[in-house]
C-alpha cells in the first residue's frame, strides 16, 4: 500500500501548480551590463528583481548581452535599461528597439542609462525626455513627491532622505515629462562636484522620476539608482517596481480628482 500512497501524493502535487508555477502576468526584459562605475550593483539587483518576479508573477529575463536585442522584442511588455547607456546597443539593434517602441512596445531607463552621448542616439534622448549633462557627488538630500496618484510613487514618502547622484538635466529637445519625484536642492550642495568640472543648482523643478508617452508606448524613467545597497532597500524597491507595474501595464495610476 505504501507505493500506492505514495504515487496517489505524486499525483495530487502534479496537479496542483505551485505559487511559482502560476501564470506570469506579463514579461520584462532587463538590461545589465557592467561598466567602470556600475558593476557591485549587478548581482544584488538581480537578486531583488527576482524576488520581484516572484511575488508579483512575472517572468523575467535579465541579461548582460545586448543580443537579447537581436530577437523578438514583441514578446515584452517591457524593456528595461538598468544602469546600461543605450550607445550598448548596436545600429541594428537600436532600429529594433525603435520598431517595438513604434508598435506599441514600452521601456523603464534607471540611473545611468539616462545618459546619452551627445547625439549618438537623438531618438533615445527624446525617449528618455530629459538630457543628461554632469551630476554633483553623491549626497543625502531630501526627496520630494510630486505625484501621489502614480505607482512609482505608492511605496515613498512624502518627503524622503535619500543618498543619491542627483542628475542635472536639460530639455534641448522639447520634451514633455509628466514628474513624479523631485530633489529639494536646499536639502544638499548641487555645486559639490569634482575638480574641473562645474555643477549649476536647476532650482525648484528638479526631477529625478518621471513618466510620459512616446511613439506608441509608455516610458518611466528614474535616475535614482547609483550604488548595491539601494536594490535592498524596501522603499526604492516599491518605487521601482511601481515603475515596473505601469511601464508593463499601464494600469496603476489615477486621474487627478474632478473639481466642481
Amino acid at each position: 500500500m505504501r507505493p500506492i500512497a505514495h504515487a496517489l501524493a505524486a499525483f495530487a502535487a502534479s496537479a496542483v501548480p505551485s505559487a511559482g508555477q502560476a501564470d506570469a502576468q506579463y514579461k520584462l526584459l532587463v538590461l545589465a551590463m557592467p561598466s567602470k562605475y556600475h558593476y557591485e550593483y549587478i548581482p544584488v539587483a538581480r537578486d531583488s528583481f527576482e524576488q520581484l518576479a516572484k511575488l508579483h508573477s512575472f517572468d523575467l529575463t535579465w541579461t548582460s548581452k545586448t543580443e537579447a536585442f537581436d530577437g523578438d522584442l514583441r514578446q515584452y511588455a517591457a524593456v528595461m535599461f538598468l544602469n546600461t547607456p543605450s550607445e550598448e546597443l548596436n545600429a541594428a539593434q537600436r532600429k529594433r528597439f525603435e520598431d517595438y517602441m513604434r508598435a506599441g512596445g514600452n521601456a523603464m531607463v534607471v540611473h545611468r542609462a539616462a545618459i546619452t552621448q551627445p547625439n549618438a542616439w537623438p531618438w533615445f534622448e527624446r525617449l528618455v525626455g530629459r538630457t543628461v549633462g554632469v551630476h554633483p557627488m553623491l549626497q543625502t538630500g531630501v526627496v520630494t513627491t510630486t505625484d501621489r496618484r502614480f505607482p512609482a510613487t505608492y511605496g515613498v514618502p512624502e518627503r524622503w532622505i535619500w543618498s543619491d547622484e542627483f542628475y542635472v538635466t536639460t530639455n534641448p529637445h522639447r520634451q514633455t515629462i509628466s514628474t513624479v519625484l523631485t530633489v529639494d536642492e536646499s536639502t544638499y550642495d548641487p555645486t559639490k562636484i569634482w575638480p574641473g568640472q562645474v555643477s549649476k543648482p536647476m532650482g525648484r523643478d528638479h526631477p529625478i522620476a518621471w513618466h510620459r508617452p512616446y511613439e506608441r508606448g509608455r516610458v518611466f524613467v528614474t535616475t535614482l539608482g547609483h550604488n548595491g545597497e539601494m536594490y535592498r532597500n524596501p522603499q526604492y524597491l516599491n518605487h521601482l517596481m511601481g515603475g515596473i507595474y505601469w511601464t508593463a501595464t499601464g494600469l496603476g495610476a489615477t486621474a487627478a480628482p474632478s473639481r466642481r
